[in-house]
């Protein structure tokens, strides 16, 4: 082959496809992280503010959650994908600190983004960033403490700050504590799983409340059922409450009149025996997860018994779970044993309503291990917001009852920022100033709340740096703007160390990134 200008070309991509390199790479990348972090940060802290999200089927929502709006947000960006990646993993994680998360990371990219043009050697970086991490996750080690009751119920009043519910703050975090305290008695472990919510479409938010079992929507098939069954017990079935069918074709050839009467007996018998076998176990309300047959239902009626059918699976379990019962498969293997006790069961039926569910309602159950938070309220879209806001608490209260807490409002990260600047005074070479960037990006937090609640954000930091210096009491960013001494504000040490593991690790993962390769071309 011809070793000449005029050799052919070898070509291994197609000629659309796009290929960016060197420090071209690393800006485009954290430009988009800055877009993303900037589009949180005016919804961080208790005077955050709300983004309106118009869906794609025209439906909308209000919220200034970050994992909502990350979820909901349809990005395209490689690097604003990662942001997304993160952001899921901190929720499911941790259930709270999405957008602490998202503002680190932007932060650690911007500054990232400095020393690269400065000429700073990207690996150089993150083997400052690296060291910062340790030194920061030593520091918050250090400042974690053993939570007492006040300090867990700041914990769900500080995850509750901000969002739609904090108008009754004082009313929602004792019922969050108490319902944790109650799954957590009857079930070993304590987890927002277990806590049920129930929209009940009337009222105000302070007519919430905790109800010891279950609260759920099925239509009640008959006016005439027994309602308001004091010191109740209940059987929960998963299946049908019928004659099972055969699951084959069968035809049954009759001769007689005399023929079919013995049939119909039969099939009559066979509803008796059902009856009867619920009857004699003492039930007196049946739950269960398929249909129920006419006949059944009125004999079970008859005998004062109130019988709710067509309960999905996870509903039956739930049930069953605050009741203390048994699922069974079948009527005809009923027990004593098997049946969940409550102090009430009762059903609504709202007659001005145009729902076709009543409300049933299982309450004072006397060892539930599912509990139910009615929530009141009658606009849809503020009462998801309050709902998403209750689960957030649910998940951060459940983690501080189980593990150590730090202190919030921005304290723990000016004290972890210092930590960090303590630990590069050790080092001579150029990741000093990659642990430096690293510092300034961890105050980012008390910053942005500082100019959230109206004040000077660079005064605030300073005023928080020399305290951190001075290692006095936590000091953080006060819901108005201004520096305090940190008082009711704690999150769970999982919350904020994961969050830094998070945000660091993603801004690691980028800045090792030399080449983007695009076959659309953009």
């Amino acid at each position: 082959m011809s070793e000449g200008t005029d050799r052919p070309r070898v070509t291994i991509l197609p000629e659309h496809t796009k290929v960016t390199s060197g420090t071209d790479v690393q800006e485009k990348l954290i430009l988009a992280a800055r877009v993303f972090s900037d589009l949180l940060k005016p919804t961080f802290g208790p005077r955050g503010l709300d983004k309106m999200l118009y869906k794609t089927d025209g439906t909308t929502a209000v919220t200034n959650d970050g994992a909502k709006i990350v979820a909901e947000l349809l990005v395209r960006h490689p690097a604003a994908k990662m942001m997304v990646s993160m952001a899921e993993s901190q929720e499911e994680g941790c259930g709270d600190g999405v957008t602490t998360t998202m503002l680190i990371c932007g932060s650690l990219l911007i500054e990232a983004n400095n020393l690269l043009r400065k000429g700073l050697h990207p690996l150089t970086l993150i083997g400052g960033y690296s060291l910062s991490l340790e030194a920061a996750r030593k520091q918050a080690n250090a400042d974690a403490i053993e939570p007492d009751e006040h300090q867990i119920e700041a914990v769900s009043e500080t995850a509750l700050r901000g969002k739609g519910a904090e108008s009754a703050l004082d009313h929602f975090s004792p019922i969050i504590v108490e319902a944790l305290q109650t799954v957590y008695q009857n079930r070993g472990e304590a987890s927002a799983e277990h806590v049920c919510m129930f929209k009940t479409g009337t009222g105000g938010l302070r007519d919430s409340r905790l109800v010891r079992g279950f609260t759920f929507r099925r239509r009640v098939q008959m006016d005439g059922l027994p309602n308001n069954l004091e010191d109740a017990k209940v059987a929960c079935f998963d299946g049908y409450l019928k004659i099972r069918e055969l699951t084959r074709d069968v035809e049954v050839k009759i001769s007689n009149s005399g023929q079919l009467d013995s049939f119909i007996e039969a099939e009559t018998e066979r509803k008796d025996e059902i009856c009867k076998c619920i009857i004699e176990s003492g039930a007196v309300a049946i739950l269960c997860s398929g249909e129920i047959d006419r006949d059944i239902l009125h004999q079970l009626s008859d005998s004062g018994i109130l019988t709710i059918g067509d309960l999905d699976s996870s509903e039956i379990r739930n049930a069953a779970d605050a009741l203390g019962a048994r699922i069974i498969e079948s009527p005809m293997d009923i027990e004593t044993d098997d049946l969940g006790q409550c102090g009430n069961i009762s059903w609504e039926r709202k007659q001005e309503s145009d729902g076709v569910e009543d409300i049933i309602r299982i309450e004072d159950c006397p060892s539930p291990s599912v509990v139910t938070i009615e929530v009141g309220g009658a606009g849809e879209t503020g009462t998801e917001e309050v709902i998403r806001g209750l689960h957030d608490s649910l998940r951060a209260t459940s983690l501080a009852m189980g593990e150590t807490v730090l202190p919030g409002a921005g304290a723990i990260h000016c004290r972890m920022a210092q930590a960090v600047r303590d630990a590069s005074d050790a080092q001579g070479g150029r990741e000093r100033l990659a642990m430096e960037a690293f510092a300034r990006a961890l105050e980012t937090i008390p910053a942005t709340l500082a100019e959230n609640g109206g004040d000077d954000p660079l005064d605030r930091v300073l005023e928080l740096r020399a305290s951190a210096r001075d290692r006095t009491e936590p000091m953080g960013i006060s819901p108005d703007g201004k520096a305090w001494a940190v008082d009711g504000v704690w999150h769970p040490s999982s919350v904020i160390e994961k969050s830094l593991e998070s945000a660091t690790e993603t801004a690691i993962g980028m800045l090792r990134i030399d080449q983007v390769i695009s076959s659309r071309g953009d």
